[in-house]
């Protein structure tokens, strides 16, 4: 019995520790766009292009990393995924043609978006196995995970070190981080679902909607948050990490304290207050002409766009539209078009008329956002 749950409690840090990589893995890549960006004498469009890769492979690879968990095993999936990520990372550091950033970009995001897809098969099974909740708690060390990594690497190229070797001490970590917790990861073969892919209707379209531009404005942090802030705001490209940093850290708060938040204010309510607020974080960033009301107003988007997205899959699950083996995976891809489709149009609507035209339009999004997903009902 006492070997039983030290077993469990084993298996429930690795879970854990695999959620961690991922976020930390990926976070590293919003200081170096800026860089990459400067290196390969990219324009907004161009770039916009590229970013297309990194949600693109993503959105690849889930459905076959599913499919290679349910023939092989969950541990050897997730071993595959992180090698993706720790071979690709310093490529994205040094390379410098167009067609190679985005080459690396696809395999980098491929190897994200199939570790998101198994990490989370195993954790169902590891949440099973507790007999209690405990999917909430493992997402957060995703954001850990992203706070660490952009916190990490900003901090190591404000002090002079160079991207490569940002990147390198990111790779240990994440291999640092495998070697302690990979004997503990599932070697079960997960099981196969009959359902497949179905196009969202009714109710469920319209939350996977909301999650499209949540996501939208997630991916806009990440991808453009760094380019904004050394574009526009003229802030040294050694310092323009930290933004996203500050995205990170009121979203991982947020995200961990949010349960008690919607049990408190509500679901529509909640969602209510993050629209709004995530707006006004977008629209302080933007118009204001200063570095530190830009980091203020990126803490407010991630504030506001923590908690939307875990109601809207809560509301998933609850509809009658669709059965739900249907319903959270529909949303969950419109989730993921969000981060694939939305950078790209931030870049294009940069290059057409500005970025901080761009940004307002994602606050317009997000008002739309907080009005909608409020009023959301399901039976």
């Amino acid at each position: 019995m006492t070997n039983s749950s030290a077993l469990q409690r084993s298996q429930q840090m690795a879970t854990r520790a695999a959620f961690f990589i991922p976020g930390f893995a990926i976070a590293c890549w919003a200081p170096l766009v800026p860089f990459a960006k400067a290196r390969a004498g990219l324009d907004d469009a161009m770039l916009g292009m590229l970013l297309l890769c990194l949600g693109l492979g993503s959105l690849l690879s889930m459905p076959l990393a599913g499919l290679l968990a349910a023939r092989h095993g969950c541990r050897p999936v997730m071993l595959a995924t992180v090698l993706m990520m720790v071979l690709t990372l310093p490529l994205l550091a040094t390379v410098s043609a167009p067609w190679s950033i985005g080459l690396a970009l696809l395999i980098f995001g491929a190897g994200i978006g199939a570790m998101d897809c198994v990490m989370n098969i195993q954790a169902v099974v590891v949440e099973r196995d507790a007999g209690r909740a405990m999917m909430s708690g493992f997402h957060a060390f995703y954001s850990i995970g992203a706070l660490s990594g952009a916190a990490l690497v900003a901090l190591l190229l404000s002090v002079g070190t160079g991207a490569l070797v940002a990147c390198l001490v990111v790779v240990a970590g994440v291999l640092a981080i495998t070697a302690g917790s990979v004997r503990w990861w599932r070697t079960e073969r997960a099981a196969q679902e009959e359902s497949s892919f179905a196009l969202p209707r009714g109710v469920v379209a319209v939350i996977g909607a909301v999650c499209f531009i949540s996501f939208l404005a997630e991916g806009s942090m990440l991808d453009w948050s760094a380019v904004f802030l050394h574009d526009v705001r003229g802030v040294a490209l050694a310092h323009a990490g930290w933004g996203f940093v500050a995205f990170n850290i009121a979203m991982t708060c947020a995200r961990l304290l949010g349960d008690s938040v919607v049990n408190r204010l509500g679901a529509s309510k909640a969602v209510l207050a993050g629209g709004l607020l995530a707006c006004a974080g977008f629209v302080l960033a933007t118009l204001v002409p200063s570095f530190a009301v830009a980091l203020l107003g990126y803490a407010l988007v991630g504030i506001g766009c923590a908690n939307i997205v875990p109601v809207m899959f809560s509301l998933a699950g609850r509809q009658t539209r669709m059965p739900a083996s249907a319903a959270i995976p529909a949303v969950t891809t419109l989730g993921y078009a969000g981060v694939l489709l939305g950078p790209a149009a931030i870049g294009f609507i940069a290059q057409q008329w500005s970025l901080p035209v761009a940004f307002l339009i994602a606050a317009g999004l997000l008002a739309c956002v907080a009005v909608i997903g409020s009023r959301l009902r399901v039976g």
